[in-house]
């Protein structure tokens, strides 16, 4: 599943660099994660009043928590999908995740 979100976000972001004229190299990726933990940061400051609301309603406020919650998301698996990182398999390795029973008939 993570795979295939990856996928997706790559088929976007690469239409938006050859659009814009961005090259993409090992560090962009590192770089545009700091970028948009930077902005999820803001977006949150804003929501919990730490920061100017700048004319922003509680509930844009809020989509743009969630709008720049999916840009960070996006740009790891994007980072992840660039270092060819198994981030499925990671995640159980390092969460320590046990495999899901099935369920009793």
């Amino acid at each position: 599943m993570l795979r295939r979100l990856a996928d997706q976000f790559e088929i976007s972001s690469a239409a938006h660099v050859a659009a814009n004229g961005i090259e993409r190299d090992a560090d962009w990726f590192l770089l545009k994660l700091q970028e948009e933990m930077g902005e999820l940061t803001q977006a949150w400051n804003r929501l919990t009043g730490r920061g100017r609301a700048k004319g922003r309603s509680p509930e844009e406020m809020q989509r743009d928590l969630a709008d720049e919650t999916a840009d960070l998301l996006g740009h790891l698996l994007l980072f992840a999908r660039s270092n060819d990182i198994d981030l499925a398999a990671a995640i159980e390795r390092k969460w320590l995740f046990q495999p899901a029973e099935a369920p009793k008939s």
